[in-house]
């Protein structure tokens, strides 16, 4: 059983939802989320969809320096 089974709570400032995802701590900081932790970050599902909106751009990126 892992720690979102357990009822853990997300990890960016002045958010008390449950969390439904679990990320790389670095990841969410550098889409610009302000997170509490230091290796692991847990999301909700409403910051989740932020961290993925913000990170597209990246991820398209990384995308196409790793196909040249």
């Amino acid at each position: 059983m892992g720690r979102i089974d357990k009822g853990e709570k997300c990890s960016v400032s002045g958010c008390g939802n449950e969390a439904e995802r679990s990320i790389s701590a670095d990841k969410v900081k550098a889409a610009g989320l302000k997170v509490n932790s230091d290796k692991r970050a847990y999301l909700c599902k409403e910051h989740y969809k932020e961290y993925k909106k913000k990170s597209k751009k990246d991820k398209l990126l990384d995308k196409w320096r790793h196909r040249m």
